[in-house]
C-alpha cells in the first residue's frame, strides 16, 4: 500500500487538542504509554514545549484538510552528559488512522531530522512487545531488538513486556561525535 500523502510538519499550538486526543486514546486503549489517565491539553503543552525547548523536533502529519492524524518526537534517551548523543523516540497515530503509512512516515522524518541535529543512536522503548504494528514500524525504519524486560508495567489486567530497539544516526558509534 502506498503511504498517504500527508504534510509531516513541526507541531504548533493549534495541534494540541488533536495531540491529546491521539494520545488520550492511546493512554485509555493501548499499552504503549505507562500513564493511566490521559493528561490535558495544557500537560500535552508543557510536554512538547519541553521537548522543543530543548532543541528536538516535535513532528505531525496532517491530511490535505489540516487534520492530524498522527504526531513523533524525539526526546533525551537519558539526562546524564554521556548519554547526550542517544535520543527515544515516540510515535503515536490516531485511532483509525494506523495501517496506513502515517506512522512510518513520521518516524522517517524524525530519522531526518535528529541525524541533521548531530545524533548518534535512536532508541525505540516499546511498552508492549506484543505489539506487532510498533515492532514492525521500528524493524522497517532499520531498528534492531537490543532487549527486553518482563514485568515492566501492569495495565489493562496484564503484565507488560518492555521491548528495546536501537538504530544508528548518521556515522552512529564509528566516529567520535563533534561537540555541540
Amino acid at each position: 500500500m502506498d503511504a498517504p500523502t500527508l504534510l509531516i510538519r513541526p507541531a504548533d499550538e493549534a495541534d494540541l487538542p488533536a495531540i491529546t486526543a491521539i494520545y488520550g486514546h492511546a493512554v485509555l486503549h493501548g499499552a504503549s504509554s505507562y500513564e493511566t489517565v490521559p493528561p490535558d491539553a495544557a500537560e500535552i503543552g508543557r510536554r512538547v514545549a519541553e521537548v522543543r525547548g530543548r532543541g528536538l523536533p516535535w513532528l505531525v502529519a496532517a491530511d490535505d484538510d489540516g487534520t492530524v492524524l498522527g504526531y513523533a518526537y524525539a526526546s533525551p534517551f537519558r539526562t546524564r552528559p554521556a548519554y547526550g548523543w542517544t535520543v527515544e523516540d515516540s510515535v503515536y497515530v490516531a485511532d483509525g488512522a494506523q495501517g496506513r503509512g502515517v506512522g512510518r512516515l513520521l518516524l522517517d522524518a524524525l530519522i531526518r531530522r535528529c541525524t541533521e541535529l548531530g545524533y548518534r543512536q535512536m532508541v525505540a522503548v516499546i511498552g508492549d512487545a506484543a505489539n506487532a504494528g510498533s515492532v514492525g514500524l521500528h524493524a522497517r525504519a532499520g531498528f534492531t531488538e537490543v532487549g527486553r524486560m518482563s514485568g515492566m508495567g501492569f495495565k489493562h489486567g496484564r503484565w507488560l513486556e518492555w521491548l528495546m530497539m536501537r538504530r544508528p544516526l548518521g556515522e552512529g558509534e564509528e566516529t567520535s561525535p563533534q561537540e555541540r
